[in-house]
């Protein structure tokens, strides 16, 4: 096992404009990867105004580790309304494996800057960030020599388990989401937490901003990127925004986590839609009153006082037990599809 050092990135995507259109969209990520044994780790408190979470045994900034290796590439897309670093527990573990990680901020769905509606309504945005973010660090003069593009692979939580899907070629529809919406006694889809109001906002938007209606276009079309060969979901959200063939369609090895007392994403219609429809897909229940958001980062004492339905566990669930477990669970997935090969 090795040391993990990280570092950020502010990368753009010039092919497309910020919900703004005040400039190209923003791309900023975080890299974690194995370095140098002499380092020293040390835990990396984030969230504000006060530390809120935090994530265990990292050196930022430290060196990547030499050597001609090539390393094998993990990309990790955050929840609804989260961040990059939200998943540095899963980061953590998998640069000590070997792999070198990078996690996307997801523009306009993320907590690093301010909510816009359009980062929450427009989903299939988030599957071409990493396609983008692939294309960056390939091109990043510190790490992009180092990454074998022929193992290349993705994870996500909740939302994020929706846009590694759709970045493996699930192609989700409006109209299956809302007619499962409908079939369960909803008018309109119910929004997340964070924007309750998504169905008046989509319908205002729709009439109103032009790009908005551009992108709602193109929702059904593939956002494949080939380079992408193995994928690992927790609590993956939005199950019913495919059709059934679009999942049976999917070629590439997947796994999927659901926790058993998930109130926020029943696994009956989002992770568990997701292994029985695509092909060969694992599954893995954590049992007991485990809930949606047991896969955010290890809170402060703050956070937990401040954030309670994000923080707080049932006091039989211990949260860094249950991410030690899972994460792996994903290093081993990704050790055997990505062929990880031990560094020097």
């Amino acid at each position: 096992m090795h040391k993990v050092g990280q570092q950020a990135r502010r990368w753009l995507d010039a092919s497309r404009p910020n919900w703004s259109l005040t400039g190209p969209r923003p791309l900023s990520s975080v890299v974690w990867y194995p370095t140098e044994d002499g380092v020293k780790p040390q835990d990396f408190l984030f969230g504000t105004p006060e530390p809120l979470f935090f994530v265990r045994d990292v050196a930022v900034g430290a060196p990547l580790r030499d050597g001609p290796q090539k390393l094998p590439l993990v990309l990790l897309s955050h929840g609804t309304g989260g961040s990059a670093l939200q998943l540095g527990w899963l980061a953590q573990t998998l640069a000590a494996h070997g792999h070198l990680v990078v996690a996307v901020n997801h523009h306009g769905n993320t907590s690093v800057e301010s909510y816009q509606p359009q980062g929450f309504l427009l989903w299939w945005e988030r599957a071409r960030d990493l396609s983008v973010v692939i294309d960056q660090v390939l091109a990043d003069p510190v790490f992009g020599h180092r990454i074998d593009v022929a193992r290349i692979g993705a994870a996500g939580f909740s939302l994020g388990g929706y846009t590694v899907v759709a970045a493996v070629g699930g192609r989700c529809s409006l109209d299956h989401f809302q007619a499962a919406s409908r079939a369960r006694g909803e008018a309109v889809p119910q929004g997340p937490r964070e924007l309750p109001d998504a169905g008046r906002l989509f319908d205002e938007l729709m009439l109103h901003d032009p790009v908005f209606r551009d992108s709602v276009a193109a929702h059904g079309q593939s956002y494949r990127d080939p380079r992408i060969r193995a994928a690992f979901v927790m609590n993956p959200a939005l199950g019913e925004a495919f059709e059934d063939r679009a999942l049976a369609d999917l070629d590439v090895p997947l796994h999927v986590v659901v926790s058993e007392a998930d109130e926020d994403v029943p696994p009956p219609f989002n992770g568990c839609r997701y292994a029985q429809l695509v092909p060969a897909a694992g599954l893995t229940w954590i049992h007991g009153p485990v809930g949606h958001y047991v896969f955010l980062a290890e809170a402060t004492a703050e956070g937990r006082r401040s954030l309670p339905h994000l923080c707080e566990d049932d006091p039989s669930v211990d949260r860094r037990t249950v991410h030690a477990r899972v994460a792996e669970l994903a290093a081993a997935f990704f050790d055997h599809h990505l062929a990880v090969r031990e560094l020097s």
